[in-house]
């Protein structure tokens, strides 16, 4: 195909403006020729502010215009599926915002939706907190530098502020199954230990109202989570996510095995080993090894055939909002619940 790629945005919220626009502005020979928002006036505004030549009332009169080749999805969760949907059938490229979707099911009727379109690249913005580390810890593992792994503690510190832009993330109505940054983590954290297939949750919700584009509301997505995870080979992990802890104690993952642990500091990007009852000493991620968001120039280059998509593709993101399904359901059963690990639904027991 040409090397001319038109994309058009869906949603042009604080994300898409600060990253995808700019970034996708530097790759020779794409266009921004196109935003829909969340309504005519606002899709109007971004149009001018960015000089995005059209500006359209409504996602589903951009998805079906034939002057564009690829779609940017930066609106809430809840419209993931159907625009990413409607975008395949139209003949497009797809990009989605990480949390893939709203929902486990809406997931998977993407990934069918991707299947159905194989010669359109189908693809999620990928986690990004360790992609500075991702290949050194996944090394360290295979290498048996601590032996055979035993069990995983990840404490994430949900407690910034957050201004009425970001409502959507404590609403389940924008937001479906999402918790705070979980899937996110939880998708860096299965680049290097495989995938989960169970989970038990306990989750809280919180008390004091936040404010919105339209006042306050009380938020209905849990501010505090307590998560257990079960993976093969007898691996077990934890993950403490919450608004209420102190940002001093986290964005830490601590990987402990048989003959040492490794500790991924997230916030500080630092990566320390000690042996079994040993002092800690620090890891040197080498600069080769080191990664960084590449999003826009990886989506890029799968829509003109130099590589394929490896992160993150449909399958993964159904994988981790299967996890999110599975959290949300134990939670509210208050009983572990099996991980759908046929990406397209069917439970393997």
């Amino acid at each position: 195909m040409s090397d001319r790629i038109r994309i058009g945005i869906v949603g042009a919220g604080r994300i898409v403006r600060a990253e995808h626009i700019p970034r996708f502005r530097a790759i020779p020979g794409v266009e921004l020729v196109a935003v829909a928002n969340r309504t005519p006036e606002s899709s109007r505004a971004a149009a001018a502010e960015f000089g995005i030549p059209r500006a359209f009332d409504d996602w589903a009169s951009l998805v079906a215009d034939p002057g564009i080749d690829a779609v940017l999805v930066g609106a809430w969760p809840i419209l993931h599926a159907p625009v990413t949907i409607a975008a395949l059938g139209a003949g497009k490229h797809v990009l989605t915002e990480a949390r893939m979707a709203a929902t486990g099911e809406d997931a998977r009727r993407m990934l069918e939706a991707a299947r159905r379109h194989p010669d359109r690249v189908a693809m999620v913005v990928p986690a990004s907190f360790s992609l500075w580390a991702d290949a050194t810890i996944r090394q360290r593992i295979v290498d048996g530098a601590i032996g055979r792994l035993r069990h995983v503690r990840a404490v994430w510190d949900a407690s910034g502020p957050s201004d009425a832009g970001d409502a959507w993330r404590w609403r389940r109505r924008d937001s479906g199954e999402n918790v705070m940054a979980l899937g996110i983590l939880y998708e860096a954290m299965a680049r290097w230990l495989g995938r989960a297939t169970a989970v038990t949750a306990v989750t809280r919700r919180g008390t004091v109202p936040r404010t919105g584009p339209e006042g306050p509301f009380t938020a209905d997505i849990p501010e505090h989570v307590l998560a257990i995870l079960e993976f093969e080979d007898e691996l077990t992990a934890t993950i403490e996510m919450s608004t209420w802890t102190d940002p001093l104690d986290a964005n830490t993952v601590v990987v402990y095995g048989s003959d040492g642990t490794l500790r991924v500091d997230l916030g500080a990007q630092r990566l320390d080993i000690a042996s079994r009852g040993g002092a800690w000493s620090t890891v040197e991620v080498r600069a080769e090894d080191r990664a960084e968001w590449t999003a826009e120039i990886d989506f890029v280059a799968a829509i003109r055939g130099e590589r394929s998509v490896r992160l993150t593709d449909f399958e993964t993101g159904v994988h981790y909002m299967a996890v999110l399904e599975a959290l949300d359901r134990a939670a509210s059963s208050g009983c572990r619940q099996a991980v759908w690990t046929d990406p397209l639904g069917r439970l393997e027991r």
